[in-house]
């Protein structure tokens, strides 16, 4: 080849430069069962350029876990037969068969679990295969890994079921699947609770038409409507007392969903407890009733309020206190006025003899130490 310079014709020379790109054998491999090119993967083993099978990448992600995340069953069947391990973990503990499940790989997660896998292998966070296709709306990957043994009842570090996720996520046809399985009446309860704590209305009105029991305990001895009175999510607990819910029942120590709702200043809550029945003059094991308990933490407008149903304004603790004690022992001002306002004798005494005042006094609370109306500032 030649170009035209002025009057001379140069020549020009032409190089060609051949580039070959050698790729390793064991990235090759893995390249190939993620892209699902079987022949590849084949050659690679059958050649022995690929000496170890579960050869895997900086994330700990071997052939079978890239071949199943895409869905590749030839390759997956290819890699099973030959050896592959097929319980291995991600560097995050997550198996093959955890990876199928997330991403809904049915075929994948259907030849794991008949070569072996582990239903409930748990990940570094406790995630299972079953939660992960529950998180997913797998529903098929659901009922396969049930049919297969999976436990619901295995929870992430943060405390979650699958069946806790699924209704988070309002997967409706995971969550049929889930109770459909459920023989026991074990696995519910956690996620009763958590509908009751989050206030999922149509999450616990599914449970319960399921024939949980509204009023089981979790291991803390706690019912769902106690978790509920807590939060103040007036509408779960209308699902729960609607489904039989006892208004009055008494858990760990003898404390009532009125106690608690009273404690947290949940006037709503209140009131619909006491509508359907709660006792106004309950009592923990301390001895302290829910007006004791709207006292000792200054709610003023719940105190209001069950002195308005019927509170006993006398009644006492195992120690002698009244809620006027408490109130005075808070500092609540607020709260102390109502109550003297309701009646609250100011000369009771403890079990060591000692007034409201003395206890002002020993607190130092000064503003408590009068009473509020000006016409009785020494009363108290």
């Amino acid at each position: 080849m030649a170009v035209w310079c002025g009057a001379r014709i140069l020549p020009l020379e032409r190089r060609v430069y051949s580039i070959t790109l050698v790729i390793e054998p064991n990235t090759a491999f893995l390249r190939a069962a993620r892209a699902g090119q079987l022949d590849t993967v084949v050659d690679l083993l059958s050649s022995g350029a690929v000496k170890d099978i579960n050869t895997c990448n900086s994330n700990g992600l071997n052939a079978l876990h890239l071949a199943a995340k895409d869905g590749h069953i030839a390759v997956v069947d290819e890699l099973l037969k030959r050896g592959a391990i097929v319980d291995a973990a991600t560097k995050k503990g997550n198996t093959a068969l955890h990876i199928a499940c997330l991403a809904g790989q049915e075929a994948v997660a259907r030849a794991l679990l008949a070569a072996g896998a582990k239903a409930d292998a748990q990940s570094a966070a406790g995630f299972t295969p079953l939660y992960m296709a529950a998180q997913e709306n797998h529903a098929t990957c659901v009922k396969m890994l049930l049919a297969a043994g999976a436990s619901q009842t295995l929870a992430t570090e943060d405390g979650f079921t699958p069946l806790a996720v699924a209704m988070q996520q309002g997967h409706d046809r995971v969550v049929a699947e889930l109770l459909e399985s459920d023989t026991r009446g074990k696995v519910r309860l956690p996620a009763l609770h958590i509908a009751a704590k989050k206030n999922d209305v149509k999450a616990a009105t599914l449970l319960l038409e399921n024939e949980h029991n509204p009023d089981a305990c979790s291991k803390s001895g706690f019912t769902p409507l106690h978790i509920a009175a807590h939060y103040g999510n007036v509408g779960v607990a209308k699902a729960l007392l609607a489904a039989g819910a006892d208004a009055g029942r008494a858990a760990k120590h003898n404390i009532t969903p009125l106690h608690v709702a009273s404690k947290w200043g949940q006037l709503a809550m209140a009131d619909l407890l006491v509508e359907h029945g709660a006792n106004i003059a309950a009592v923990t094991r301390d001895g302290l009733t829910p007006l004791h308990c709207a006292a000792r933490s200054g709610h003023s407008n719940v105190v209001t309020r069950l002195l308005q149903h019927g509170a006993p304004i006398t009644s006492k603790t195992k120690n002698g206190l009244t809620p006027l004690h408490m109130s005075v022992q808070g500092e609540h001002v607020e709260a102390a006025g109502v109550l003297l306002g309701g009646g609250a004798p100011i000369d009771d005494v403890t079990v060591d003899y000692l007034t409201a005042l003395h206890v002002a006094a020993h607190c130092g609370h000064v503003k408590v130490g009068f009473d509020n109306d000006p016409a009785r500032r020494t009363s108290l």
